[in-house]
């Protein structure tokens, strides 16, 4: 499983995560990579952070951290994820891996972290 953010300009971290992802991992995976990658990505002060009503995503933890943390959060409609536009990029994500036939799972993760690096923001 992977957790991935881009902006309009280009992808920013994707994160390998081991086993399943849980709320306190969605977390620790907001805590190391969000705000790094709002760096990366150049996106300042202004800027809106979208994810779907996955249930991690909705647990009081996390929308404590968010708000903790300042995070403006862009309001969601229930059982819409045909919106979400990262659905594109995973599945081009796996277009291009699946082209690639990885054979084990070191070399399934190099490949995601290098052809989500050359995603074009088209």
């Amino acid at each position: 499983m992977l957790w991935g953010c881009f902006a309009a300009g280009r992808t920013g971290a994707l994160h390998k995560i081991d086993g399943f992802m849980r709320r306190d991992n969605y977390v620790d995976i907001l805590k190391q990579h969000l705000k790094t990658s709002v760096r990366k990505l150049k996106l300042g002060h202004k800027w809106v952070f979208q994810m779907d009503n996955d249930p991690k995503h909705t647990f009081k933890v996390v929308a404590k951290w968010l708000k903790d943390n300042k995070v403006k959060v862009l309001e969601w409609p229930s059982q819409s994820p045909d919106l979400n536009p990262i659905e594109y990029l995973w599945a081009e994500l796996k277009k291009r891996v699946r082209a690639r036939r990885p054979t084990n799972l070191t070399q399934l993760h190099q490949l995601c972290q290098g052809e989500w690096a050359k995603i074009h923001p088209t």
